[in-house]
């Protein structure tokens, strides 16, 4: 857990949730599926002039209905409601029912007339005989408005098939201009600027887009769970605001940095200006961007001006960037860590060191694992120590009043590279990976200095540390933070794994292919201008699998 006192920004309370709910009315047609969309009012609070679904808050009344609507089995209480209100939103908003007569059929149009859409509804459709469709709308996901926002509501956004017969008509006070939409144009019209969409909106219909009937986005949320679940974070790319859920990069980053919603860290990759991400942690990302390397190398100084740093991976030898590394530390690097020995990551250590040098002539000793005999010649490394598993370095002011401290325990972690190690600043419960575990890519493992092996049980090792240390926050040496650390070791984990049964299958398929005939099906999912990098991690697969077959 990071602590309060390094925050950058002082804490704030976001705006209470209100709980609403919204829903996406589908229909077939020849070209695809098309939903309901409808304009809100320029006046609105929330979102006004947006294109949007049906839906709004949630009343009491709603919970109050359950005797008048159908129910799925597995349905629970609260998706009950969630659909009756729904239902209830679509009826006051367009004019569209999800209700049934006796005989099954819906309402038509000229139904829905006789009722007036002011009144409470649900007393109307039973006056009438009809039952209200709960059982036909489903979860399709699960939003919760940003943190940032001064209106927030905990919505999911549920979907169901527009009833027959029936024709949007808009309330024209809240609602406008009613429209059937295929995803694909919806979202071609809001990039074209002509059709203004939110965050939500967008990504739901960017997902929206993988199904090609009604009934297959119905059979997808057939297990009553949301098929996502996202709090979005926002942080500013070239100055403009941008918006990110849980699965896209920047958002373990916005999340470590600006915890509770302040739209105040810039995403922008750059080289020139170190990065603060928190009072006590800055990143400084080397020029050598590429294939292998991302956006770059990124070097982290850990401590503060009365402890003085600890660098992380200092990088290639690229004078501008060592001196900028040494600048925002005001000189005072105290020690030197090359996570290994990588010629994009530990060559910078020896000039750092002498840019650093104190006027007593105390040189920052430069610490890490040196290199194993299995390494390629550009990874020749020799440490002034080589550091021992669990050891912890430490930076610490006594005289200072209320003491900082700032403890970075060594872990040794192969299988990228035989000498790898990550740190974890234990006070703030974050993990430096190094090339470990990467932001957007899954790290290269070449034999013989890389073994699949070790790399996947020094991910066990990490996931036991993440418990053991309260690690929330993953800082790679290769993209932006991560968040949810166990998570994204489990997932990571999962993905090498299913990997290699792949690979097992594509080797048990062709028995006498070379890794030429294997990775084109193996790693069909990649960039064929990837397959040469990686071939290297097939062959770390192929290695263990035969190493397991002969135990």
């Amino acid at each position: 857990m990071v602590r309060i006192n390094q925050l950058l920004y002082p804490q704030r309370k976001p705006a209470d949730l209100r709980p609403a709910a919204t829903v996406l009315l589908l229909r077939d047609t020849a070209h695809g599926i098309e939903v309901l969309m409808t304009r809100r009012s320029m006046a609105a609070s929330f979102a006004p002039g947006a294109y949007v679904f049906p839906g709004g808050g949630i009343d009491g009344v709603d919970a109050q209905s359950h005797a008048q609507s159908t129910r799925r089995v597995g349905q629970s209480e609260l998706h009950l409601t969630q659909a009756i209100a729904a239902i209830r939103e679509s009826f006051e908003e367009l004019g569209v029912l999800l209700a049934r007569h006796a005989d099954g059929s819906h309402p038509t149009t000229a139904d829905i007339a006789t009722l007036d859409r002011q009144t409470p509804f649900a007393a109307q459709c039973t006056a009438r005989g009809l039952v209200l469709a709960g059982a036909d709308v489903f979860v399709l996901a699960h939003w919760v408005t940003d943190r940032d926002l001064p209106r927030r509501f905990d919505v999911p956004f549920l979907v169901a098939r527009m009833p027959e017969g029936q024709e949007p008509v808009a309330d024209e006070s809240e609602q406008f201009e009613p429209c059937w939409v295929r995803p694909a144009d919806a979202l071609a019209r809001h990039a074209d600027g002509g059709f203004f969409m939110i965050f939500p909106t967008i990504r739901t219909l960017e997902r929206l887009q993988a199904y090609a009937t009604v009934d297959a986005v119905l059979q997808a949320c057939a297990n009553e769970a949301p098929l996502w679940t996202s709090c979005p974070r926002a942080g500013l790319l070239a100055g403009v605001e941008a918006r990110y859920m849980e699965s896209e990069a920047p958002y373990g980053e916005l999340a470590l940095v600006c915890p509770d919603g302040q739209i105040a860290h810039a995403l922008d990759w750059q080289t020139t200006q170190p990065v603060r991400l928190l009072k006590n942690v800055i990143r400084l990302t080397a020029p050598n961007p590429g294939v292998m390397t991302g956006p770059g190398t990124n070097s982290y100084l850990v401590g503060d001006a009365d402890t003085g740093y600890i660098a992380i991976d200092p990088g290639p030898a690229d004078a501008d960037h060592l001196a900028r590394l040494c600048n925002a530390a005001g000189g005072d690097i105290r020690m030197i860590v090359c996570t290994h020995s990588h010629p994009d990551h530990s060559p910078g250590a020896q000039p750092l060191q002498a840019l650093c040098m104190r006027a007593d002539r105390v040189k920052p000793p430069i610490l890490g694992l040196p290199s194993a005999s299995t390494a390629r010649a550009a990874s020749a490394f020799t440490p002034d120590r080589a550091l021992q598993n669990r050891e912890h370095l430490v930076l610490t002011n006594a005289a200072r009043e209320g003491q900082m401290t700032h403890t970075l325990r060594v872990m040794h972690t192969p299988g990228h590279a035989a000498n790898h190690l990550c740190l974890v600043l234990l006070e703030d419960g974050l993990l430096f990976s190094g090339d470990h575990i990467l932001n957007g890519s899954t790290t290269v493992i070449d034999p013989p200095d890389g073994n699949m092996t070790a790399y996947l049980d020094a991910l066990d090792a990490l996931s036991t540390a993440c418990e053991a240390h309260d690690i929330e926050f993953i800082l790679p040496a290769h993209g932006y933070v991560l968040a949810q650390a166990s998570t994204a070791i489990a997932q990571l984990k999962a993905h090498r794994l299913k990997r290699e049964a792949k690979i097992l299958a594509v080797m048990q398929a062709h028995p006498t292919g070379t890794l030429d005939d294997w990775v084109h099906t193996a790693y069909d999912d990649v960039d064929a201008r990837i397959w040469p990098v990686a071939k290297r991690s097939l062959l770390a697969h192929v290695e263990r699998i035969q190493a397991m077959a002969h135990r």
